[in-house]
């Protein structure tokens, strides 16, 4: 496997498996790590802890899969995360999404990870951002932000020049 990691970071993710009953439960931090460092978890990436955890690539996949907060892919500097379940959608996540599409130059039928020309944002649509009754609701980055309107996200993207 060409993948490698830097050795201090990898020094950190054997010390960190030994504050674990079994390996696979260090799965999360692992990912965490990675994409801090990378940007984004990568196919290498999954291989990789997937082998230093003994574990099939499948069982570290079904996690970059089903959580939000990993990519799979590298995204801008600032990255918008549109809730689109159902109460989001309901309080206007679709306008929202729409709204920053039109903003950045993006494709608003897409709802999965596209970042502008400069490489400077990106958007997508992701699961519940466990906020219902704020709708709707996004993140910039690690930032929360509950009944984002337009106007709100014009200052939320200004913010972010």
């Amino acid at each position: 496997m060409s993948f490698s990691i830097p050795a201090d970071l990898e020094a950190e993710l054997n010390e960190l498996v030994t504050h674990y009953p079994q390996k696979r439960s260090a799965s999360l931090m692992f990912l965490h790590a990675l994409q801090e460092h990378f940007g984004y978890v990568s196919k290498e990436a999954i291989e990789w802890t997937a082998k230093k955890l003994d574990l099939q690539p499948i069982n570290v996949y079904e996690l970059v899969t089903f959580y939000p907060m990993f990519r799979q892919e590298p995204a801008g500097r600032y990255v918008m995360k549109v809730c689109r379940t159902l109460s989001c959608q309901l309080g206007g996540a679709d306008k929202l999404h729409a709204h920053f599409c039109g903003k950045l130059g993006l494709d608003v039928h897409k709802h999965g990870l596209q970042t502008s020309k400069d490489g400077k944002f990106s958007v997508e649509f992701v699961e519940c951002l466990a906020s219902c009754g704020t709708a709707p609701v996004m993140m910039c980055n690690e930032d929360f932000y509950e009944g984002v309107s337009n106007v709100k996200a014009d200052e939320i993207l200004a913010k972010a020049q």
